[in-house]
């Protein structure tokens, strides 16, 4: 299906890569996979950047306008700890969410440890200052963000296991505390043979509520002789129920084209971590990494990103005995 009216639904700024390393204030080997949030009248975003070790942190850039005249802090949010071993190997990947019954944003983040990356929870009121509450997941576990909100007194989270048997879907978990997790479920399962989204599929931004359900964006990463391809695709999940899958987009609705995307530290890359909607403008900012190298702008019309994943197959969940398993 293609988008509303003949068009991209996600249409790159032209000041695109809006930040890259030369920008830092210390030397770099690239910024890339921010979260996202507006915070007051700022835009802020709290990026990875990988140091000329190869280890990642994550720090904060903060902007009026969203696009550009970053103001990058001096020093990161959130680096390796020697108190915290789950991160010995660096802190990746951030995503954002306000949790107004707690009044601070919940910072969901890969922390790569020597036994591999896992799911860690980070707290904070203004991105100066964190808490963190440690890992919630054990390895290997990436791509993770809470619902803003509990649904019958639970907290849940979207992430992605990766086995080592078997394709890499993305899962649902509860909590009564945010700290322990349990009746873990398949919630979105990667599509089998050509398809874009085969094999390992990973959340995107976290859900943003709309009227007709959580809209969630999510990657695939199709295997190729020379490498995989990271694009993007859309779903849509129920309102009262997130483990319900409503509709998933056939089709990628965003792919690596541009040169700063095809051509990176990991080439042929769109990895978004973070969305802003701006209801009065009907517009959705998603803020995303490319080419693991650079951070990447693309801007949507928000009632046409709606109206589209409306329109997208109903999404139907495989049972296990249809391919042989349980």
């Amino acid at each position: 299906m293609s988008a509303p009216s003949g068009r991209q639904l996600f249409i790159r700024h032209p000041s695109n890569p809006i930040l890259t390393a030369n920008q830092l204030p210390y030397p770099a080997n690239t910024v890339f996979n921010p979260g996202a949030a507006r915070v007051g009248d700022e835009t802020v975003l709290l990026a990875r950047v990988e140091d000329l070790r190869g280890i990642s942190s994550l720090l904060v850039a903060r902007s009026t306008d969203g696009v550009g005249d970053w103001r990058l802090d001096e020093k990161p949010l959130l680096a390796p700890d020697p108190a915290h071993p789950e991160e010995v190997w660096g802190c990746e990947d951030p995503r954002l969410v306000y949790l107004p019954e707690r009044e601070e944003w919940a910072i969901t983040y890969t922390a790569y440890s020597n036994r591999g990356p896992l799911v860690s929870l980070a707290m904070t009121t203004d991105f100066r200052e964190v808490r963190r509450l440690g890992p919630v997941m054990p390895p290997d576990d990436k791509d993770a963000a809470l619902f803003p909100c509990r649904f019958d007194g639970r907290w849940i989270m979207i992430h992605r296991p990766s086995p080592i048997y078997g394709p890499a879907n993305i899962w649902i978990s509860y909590s009564p505390d945010l700290r322990h997790w349990g009746d873990h479920a398949v919630l979105l399962e990667a599509r089998d043979g050509a398809w874009w989204d085969a094999v390992k599929i990973g959340l995107g931004p976290p859900p943003l509520a709309t009227s007709e359900g959580w809209l969630m964006m999510y990657h695939g990463a199709h295997s190729t002789a020379s490498g995989p391809i990271y694009r993007v695709g859309l779903a849509l999940l129920d309102l009262e129920h997130p483990e319900v899958v409503l509709h998933r987009s056939d089709e990628w609705v965003m792919a690596p084209v541009t040169n700063y995307e095809s051509v990176g530290d990991v080439d042929k890359v769109i990895f978004p971590n973070g969305w802003v909607l701006d209801e009065a403008a009907d517009r959705l900012l998603l803020y995303y990494g490319a080419g693991d190298s650079v951070v990447g702008l693309a801007v949507a019309c928000f009632s046409e990103v709606l109206e589209y994943v409306k329109q997208t197959p109903a999404y139907q969940h495989r049972r296990a005995s249809d391919d042989g398993r349980g």
